[in-house]
């Protein structure tokens, strides 16, 4: 049965998992993990599986507030860039009621979760859903809105440390700005290919200002910065060997990254967004598991 025979009822929350991109929690999940596995440790060497669930729940939740947030917001700019202008607000796939209600309900999700993690996560939440929703009015006012990404972005791990212990610690602080400066640099990357609609519509982003070139040099050097991060999480952690082989495989992924995405020829970027840094999450993710098993975690 196609999806335009299947019943109203069943359609909607399909296009809207759509609109929302379920499928890309992939990018910042792990590090939420990485971030409550080795709080685990530290505090008991064990992984608190009722928490880890609760912090899946709290981030998929937010992930998924904060893209039907950013399409509600950016629908009449995704209508002039034929990139977007197939997304499910502009072409009607999915009303902007039912992206408000799906925003909503998943905005409560995430209050609900972070309740159930603690006092401090509940009263913190409010800071991890206020750079959600500055972030696409940031293409606005300034040329740097992956910065404000990037802040979005670093919540995540952080608050996954804070839902296990029940406090902050520079090794989370440490991991949230290595997700953060990760992701924006990617982004940086990614809004390569919009930079000359960018620029008639008013728009506005490092390429759009600076040029493809400078977007690209400046990928580059946040990423330098970000694995310098992840270095600095493995030694604050006492990771093993399994880490480090992780992160040298990270180093391949992005030097691949950066590689194929050049400023005469950006017909990649898609491979290098979503395939590379697709890798460094789970890759990451996994050589982290078994470092943190190797070294006496259990569940």
């Amino acid at each position: 049965m196609t999806e335009a025979a299947l019943p109203r009822p069943m359609a909607r929350p399909r296009a809207f998992l759509r609109l929302v991109t379920i499928e890309h929690s992939v990018f910042a999940l792990p590090f939420a993990y990485v971030a409550a596995l080795a709080a685990g440790f530290r505090v008991s060497r064990s992984v608190h599986w009722a928490d880890l669930v609760l912090v899946t729940v709290a981030m998929v939740a937010a992930r998924t507030f904060a893209m039907a947030a950013n399409r509600i917001i950016d629908r009449e700019i995704d209508a002039r860039n034929p990139r977007t202008a197939h997304r499910e607000l502009v072409t009607g796939v999915v009303a902007v009621r039912t992206a408000i209600i799906g925003a909503v309900i998943a905005l409560v999700v995430f209050l609900a979760a972070a309740a159930a993690l603690g006092w401090l996560c509940l009263v913190l939440a409010p800071a991890a859903v206020a750079p959600l929703v500055v972030y696409p009015y940031a293409k606005r006012f300034t040329n740097f809105p992956q910065v404000v990404l990037g802040v979005a972005q670093a919540v995540a791990p952080i608050g996954a440390w804070v839902a296990i212990t029940g406090h902050w610690s520079w090794s989370a602080v440490l991991l949230g700005l290595a997700v953060g400066s990760w992701i924006g640099g990617f982004d940086l990357i990614y809004a390569c290919q919009d930079v000359e609609v960018d620029r008639r519509i008013g728009v506005h982003s490092v390429p759009a200002r600076f040029g493809v070139r400078a977007a690209l040099i400046a990928s580059a050097v946040t990423h330098v910065v970000t694995f310098a991060l992840f270095v600095l999480f493995g030694l604050a952690e006492d990771f093993g060997v399994f880490w480090w082989v992780g992160l040298g495989l990270t180093a391949v992924a992005f030097g691949y990254e950066h590689r194929i995405v050049t400023p005469s020829d950006l017909s990649k970027v898609n491979r290098a967004f979503f395939t590379a840094n697709g890798f460094v999450g789970i890759a990451l993710f996994g050589f982290a598991l078994v470092d943190l098993i190797a070294r006496g975690l259990v569940a």
